[in-house]
């Protein structure tokens, strides 16, 4: 699909229901047009910033997985629920159809069969078949971003049995493979119509899928428009067009929340969120989630290549602060490594309280009884990091550790961190697969390829790729809790919380789906407005 891009100047930067037959199918989710509402088709979103590829293989940040997510289906799906209160939630441990209509795994689960839906068109009118999954797949296995994913899945090879057949084989049985390939990572490619356009780098500005929206104009400075796949081979979503705008500046994207001016907000700041929630006509959806804040110190460099001063660190943190006047209530303590929401987490170990008393007699058993002298990268564009970095500092000056704060331009702090020689910093990550052995291994495995900050320790690998090819859960969570021990012990990282995903609808925005990776799938939503 060729896209207009009005005045576009790209940076490339690093970093369902469970109906069987459709997995976009939105039932459900409309309200009934009433004498004070009116059935919409329309929608305004307010997101921070404005992308950075339409790359399904490169995407790494929100907006641009957002697009993709619209513009792409995978073989299979993420399955999707509602909560006591009637909220949608995805529940990434159960998998369902989307372009493969149906798979299995051979007995030992080393190899899986996927049966393609036979009316499943890309964009362009083209059908899609077994060939064009095979050649998604290498291209993913030769992408930047994308092929440490590959490598995680365990695929071995990809190949095609009959036109709309596809077999999967693995090297060994791998209890990640169908959450991975359910990943906008894995979004299945019209690859002949990139070949006809250039090679991949057409992908970074365009797109080749077959999901239920276009991307009709995307400029990154200002907004994007979506619009509705007409010719969808799925359900309809109940948006025909949705206009992304984005505002840096959270304040402003407030006030036209408040004005009606937009009908959903992304990133609403905590101060915020309460003031929000006693405005007429605006709904604050908070919930928690498995994205982290984690104060990571390099293991590489001294003085934190020595444990106890790493604890000393993390005995140090003001933790309850940042919680409670930083984030106003909407963080938790975050208290292993791996979020408290993923399952198989494990906190034995940890440091999750301030103890100064404690940090004063580490860092003499560390030989830095007059503490010593560190610099903290601070990456901008999140408030609460500022806040955070100023608090934290404070503390660890009462143990006679001085914290020099440098702050970085957010793509600049990216590419610092990449390459693994940043002293001090904080980061924040949220898995995308709910799964210890996805967060381990990207984040704390020896040649994790997020590991930036050179936690290495050969038991954890191990251990992780033991858990890998494990079958039995409980035992694969036994071995995933053994990891987070010895790394809560090590501390690498100190804890600082985990997130509540803060969103501001419009009275009458309805089906919005809390997933893991944050991401707002559009095509499960509709709107009524007041008329």
């Amino acid at each position: 699909m060729r896209l207009r891009l009005p005045a576009l100047s790209l940076v490339l930067a690093l970093s369902l229901s469970a109906c069987a037959t459709n997995a976009n199918d939105s039932s459900g989710d409309a309200q009934s047009s009433t004498a004070s509402s009116t059935t919409s088709d329309t929608l305004v979103a307010a997101y921070s910033e404005g992308g950075t590829t339409l790359n399904p293989m490169e995407a790494s940040d929100v907006t641009s997985d957002t697009f993709i997510l619209g513009a792409y289906d995978q073989l299979i799906t993420y399955n999707r629920v509602q909560d006591a209160d009637g909220k949608w939630e995805s529940d990434t441990s159960t998998l369902e159809p989307m372009l493969a209509e149906s798979w299995e795994p051979n007995d030992d689960a080393t190899s899986y069969t996927f049966h393609l839906r036979t009316d499943a068109k890309f964009q362009d009118g083209s059908a899609i078949d077994s060939s064009d999954v095979v050649k998604t797949f290498d291209l993913i296995k030769q992408s930047g971003n994308s092929s440490f994913l590959y490598e995680m899945a365990g695929i071995s090879s990809v190949s095609a049995v009959d036109d709309h057949t596809v077999q999967i084989d693995l090297t060994a049985p791998n209890h990640l493979f169908e959450q991975i390939i359910a990943m906008y990572s894995f979004s299945i490619i019209n690859v002949e119509e990139v070949e006809a356009n250039g090679g991949v780098s057409w992908l970074d500005t365009h797109t080749a899928g077959s999901g239920p929206y276009t991307i009709d104009s995307w400029d990154p400075a200002s907004e994007a428009v979506m619009t509705r796949n007409d010719s969808y081979w799925g359900e309809k979503p109940a948006l025909r067009q949705v206009t992304l705008k984005f505002i840096a500046e959270a304040s402003n994207r407030v006030q036209l929340l408040q004005k009606g001016e937009v009908d959903l907000a992304t990133e609403i700041p905590p101060k915020d969120a309460q003031s929000l929630g006693d405005t007429d006509g605006v709904v604050i959806d908070s919930r928690k989630s498995n994205k982290i804040l984690y104060f990571a110190m390099n293991n590489n460099i001294a003085p934190f290549d020595n444990v106890k001063v790493r604890q000393a660190i993390a005995s140090a943190i003001p933790y309850d602060k940042l919680i409670n006047d930083v984030m106003l209530g909407q963080a938790s303590q975050m208290s292993s490594s791996v979020a408290s929401s993923t399952p198989g987490q494990d906190s034995t170990g940890a440091i999750t309280t301030q103890d100064l008393t404690k940090a004063k007699e580490l860092l003499t058993e560390a030989g830095y009884p007059d503490g010593f002298t560190f610099d903290f990268t601070l990456g901008d564009g999140f408030d609460d990091w500022k806040d955070d970095a100023v608090l934290i500092q404070s503390a660890l000056s009462e143990i006679g550790v001085t914290m020099n704060i440098k702050s970085m331009a957010r793509s600049e702090f990216l590419d610092a961190i990449a390459q693994k020689n940043v002293q001090a910093y904080i980061s924040r990550w949220t898995s995308f697969v709910n799964d210890p052995g996805y967060h381990l291994g990207l984040l704390l495995t020896s040649d994790g390829s997020s590991n930036y900050g050179n936690y290495s320790n050969a038991q954890v690998d191990a251990l992780w790729n033991q858990a890998a090819t494990e079958t039995d859960a409980d035992t694969r969570n036994q071995l995933y809790g053994q990891a987070q021990e010895i790394i809560n012990s090590e501390s690498p990282w100190a804890y600082l919380y985990e997130y509540n995903i803060v969103l501001g609808l419009r009275d009458g925005v309805d089906g919005y789906t809390s997933y893991p990776d944050g991401i707002v799938r559009f095509f499960q939503m509709s709107s009524t407005k007041s008329s």
